[in-house]
């Protein structure tokens, strides 16, 4: 595991120490984090590291895990369409699977919940939870990772009434906000540079996962990574991957992702994805599992041109990354995406496949352009998206919760041995 120490060299020393000084009064708080799934996508990713990182500043934090059958991730997957624009069906029998399923997980997991000094739930498939713990004595903060901009208002309506009852809420951007009674906070997400997935590869390693998945090392190469989801528009890549290949024709395309175990539609999208690529053998559809971290970092150095046209993305780490590694990213011009890629500098928004096409096409004819903008990528991701970053502010956010009342708080830091 690695030690919170081993960011320096990254983020620099003095970002460390502020860690710990911010961690001093906060010493021995009782955390809890839930969410609805250790494997698959971005909130798993950064929990399993924020976690660790804030235990090791002291705070007795923890991850839980709640649990459910078929027909309650069908009505959180209802959700999380609804949430980001989408009309979805709103089945009574389903919200009572829902919130039937959440009062069984509050029973196992209530005394954990209600003896924290801070719980965060992350995302709608928890979040039930507060209102099955009426003994807490903690503050309780929703965590929402989705685009909650313009929600279908009848799903909005329903889960607003569990959200107002909660302390405090955070958001990726403050675009992403609806109107709450309590405190809002932005934290937006980060990647961890010292993870399998963003660390340095020997230039054989990265040679050695194009040859195992046939990808020809000689031919340029366009690459999308994401679970395979409809807002992530993997079809409309194919669409921009064949405009592109009228010019450049020897393009070859690598759509690489996995399935969430939250998420029941991901087989029906994958099927959609193997349907537009027919049978075109410079079109590789790669299903890896979730602890294919080294693939997807030496598919995405290896990348002549990374992709990620979501129509709605609440962040979109796989930009974050691909950014680390030097790439300019042509990504949908939505969401968290345009928090990360500034038109024409870091990369380019786009909002059809005609328009990243032409962004392709634009970026193969000149490298140097390319390389410019990656410089700049990776050096807005060490500036704004480490997961160092991301720590501090929740930091922040529980001294602020634990100590708001407080007209002074001390924060004296003990030499770090």
């Amino acid at each position: 595991m690695t030690a919170i120490q081993d960011y320096a060299a990254v983020a620099g020393e003095d970002v460390i120490n502020h860690l710990r000084q911010l961690a001093a009064p906060l010493q021995g708080l009782k955390v809890v984090h839930v969410n609805s799934t250790r494997l698959g996508g971005g909130v798993a990713e950064i929990l399993v590291k924020l976690v660790p990182l804030t235990k090791e500043l002291g705070l007795d934090a923890v991850w839980e895990v709640i649990r459910g059958g078929e027909r309650f991730y069908e009505c959180t997957k209802n959700f999380h369409n609804g949430v980001q624009g989408k009309q979805v069906p709103m089945a009574d029998t389903l919200l009572k699977v829902y919130e039937r399923t959440n009062a069984e997980n509050a029973e196992e997991l209530r005394r954990i919940l209600e003896e924290a000094d801070i719980v965060f739930i992350h995302d709608p498939q928890p979040l039930p939870l507060l209102k099955a713990c009426p003994n807490r004595k903690g503050k309780w903060v929703w965590r929402c990772h989705i685009d909650l901009s313009h929600p279908y208002r009848p799903v909005w309506k329903y889960l607003r009434k569990f959200v107002v009852d909660y302390d405090a809420s955070v958001f990726s951007l403050s675009d992403f906000a609806q109107p709450l009674p309590h405190t809002l906070y932005l934290i937006p997400p980060s990647i961890d540079p010292l993870s399998e997935k963003n660390m340095d590869l020997p230039e054989s390693e990265v040679l050695g996962i194009r040859t195992k998945f046939n990808i020809d090392p000689d031919r340029p190469m366009m690459l999308q990574v994401s679970r395979f989801d409809r807002f992530k528009d993997p079809v409309g890549v194919i669409r921009a991957y064949r405009l592109a290949k009228t010019f450049a024709p020897s393009l070859q395309l690598v759509l690489a992702g996995g399935e969430a175990t939250d998420d029941p539609e991901g087989e029906a999208v994958l099927a959609e994805v193997r349907s537009e690529v027919n049978e075109d053998k410079d079109a590789h559809i790669l299903l890896l599992p979730p602890d294919a971290h080294v693939t997807i970092n030496a598919l995405q150095r290896s990348a002549d041109i990374v992709v990620q046209k979501s129509i709605k993305e609440g962040f979109g780490l796989t930009v974050t990354e691909a950014m680390w590694k030097g790439k300019a990213v042509i990504g949908g011009n939505t969401g968290g995406i345009r928090l990360q890629v500034v038109n024409h500098h870091t990369g380019f928004l786009v909002n059809t496949p005609e328009g990243a096409a032409l962004r392709i096409r634009h970026l193969l004819q000149r490298p140097e352009r390319a390389q410019e903008m990656g410089l700049k990528a990776k050096e807005l991701v060490r500036e704004d998206f480490l997961i160092t970053r991301h720590v501090k502010e929740y930091l922040s956010l529980m001294v602020a919760l634990i100590y708001g009342d407080e007209e002074r708080v001390e924060l004296e830091m003990k030499p770090h041995e």
